[in-house]
């Protein structure tokens, strides 16, 4: 089976091992990635990024020269393209920009006129109700009619594109996986020191950026009114949200026991969840955003917390999104925006390591099952699948 996949996320090789896995699963199977010569990410990575070719055999990074360098919806690739289709002649394309994207479109063009005949499948991650105007609107519904099965990266997702008429096959899986190998359970006794935390420490974590949606002033209060407990809390990641953070911790003298770590290198991140003795991702759904085909934002998927959970430390989210069907059972809910309640979670473990523990393992062995890169590959082949059969 060959298969094309076109993404920017792919511009950076960590985000590659879930496609890796797949070139690798059988005999027979081949996976090319296109990604742009040139792209712009934005935010704390404010420059443009050159993309590199990679030939690993079965699986190839292939850079295409491309308009657009900064916006995913408008991303389309230049001639290059169409020699590639010609020469690997895919049996499945996949295109990673949504249902609105034009290089989706593109591909389901140069499918058609190169006679290829492959499946056309997209991914989103678009998690919230909209409504379209003209041309966006006949833009999605081209691509819509066009597709042969759909990934989505949440439940919410996958309900919203069927409410707007879709009728083929949706798979919901995350777009990423997890690397079991490097987010393991590991004691850090060094850092630990590095950042005051003592042994009876019962050290609450996030990871993530500091913006309102992500519910930290939540997560701050709930501890708060915990004042009599033993607790750390310590926030890795960065944004315009920690002046408040740290003016709430003084007003309630807890400041020494919030610990703020910035710029931390993706590969080091597993040392600092290996601190915790839970990791609370309280994301809150809010409709203030507005993009020009939608409006608001509520968590897509949270993979900080297949992180944590592969490194077997118990995890605690809001009901926001997604987050409640990636924990499933194997952690503690909460209502968002509910500091109270979220409180009472946090009690829940410090006063019940048993309970933490036994958590932390059905985190584990949830995430090894379903959600690492390994067992994503797996359930994207089984689906690549059932498309290709229907024919047959």
């Amino acid at each position: 089976m060959r298969i094309l996949v076109a993404s920017h996320t792919y511009i950076v090789d960590l985000n590659c091992e879930k496609l890796r896995a797949l070139a690798k699963l059988e005999p027979g199977i081949e996976v090319t990635v296109i990604v742009p010569k040139k792209w712009k990410p934005g935010g704390v990575q404010n420059k443009i990024i050159e993309s590199q070719y990679r030939d690993e055999g079965n699986f190839k990074i292939v850079p295409l020269s491309n308009f657009s360098q900064n916006h995913q919806g408008l991303l389309t690739f230049g001639f290059d393209l169409v020699a590639l289709l010609q020469k690997f002649r895919p049996h499945i394309i996949q295109v990673e920009q949504a249902s609105r994207g034009l290089a989706y479109t593109q591909m389901i063009i140069l499918n058609h006129l190169l006679g290829l005949k492959a499946k056309n499948i997209f991914f989103t991650w678009w998690n919230l109700p909209y409504e379209l105007k003209l041309p966006i609107e006949l833009l999605e519904k081209f691509n819509l009619n066009n597709s042969h099965g759909i990934i989505s990266g949440n439940q919410d997702g996958a309900d919203i594109l069927y409410q707007r008429g879709y009728q083929g096959a949706i798979k919901v899986l995350p777009q990423l996986g997890v690397d079991e190998k490097v987010f393991t359970p590991q004691p850090q006794p060094e850092l630990a020191a590095q950042l005051g935390i003592k042994s009876d420490d019962f050290v609450v974590g996030f990871v993530g950026r500091f913006v309102p949606e992500k519910g930290l002033i939540t997560l701050l209060k709930s501890l708060v009114n915990l004042q009599e407990k033993k607790w750390k809390l310590l926030l890795l990641g960065r944004g315009d949200l920690k002046e408040e953070l740290i003016k709430i911790s003084s007003e309630n003298n807890i400041q020494d026991r919030v610990i703020f770590v910035e710029s931390v290198p993706h590969d080091q991140v597993q040392n600092y969840i290996n601190l915790m003795n839970t990791l609370v991702l309280p994301s809150e759904t809010t409709y203030k955003f507005k993009t020009l085909t939608a409006v608001g934002w509520k968590e897509q998927f949270g993979h900080v917390l297949i992180e944590a959970m592969a490194c077997k430390v118990p995890v605690i989210g809001s009901d926001s999104g997604e987050i409640p069907h990636v924990i499933g059972d194997a952690g503690l809910i909460f209502p968002e925006g509910n500091s109270a309640d979220l409180a009472n979670r946090l009690c829940q473990l410090m006063d019940n390591p048993a309970l933490a523990q036994k958590l932390g393992e059905m985190g584990y062995q949830r995430t090894m099952l379903n959600y690492t890169n390994q067992a994503l590959a797996k359930q994207q082949l089984e689906f690549y699948r059932e498309l290709v059969n229907q024919d047959n």
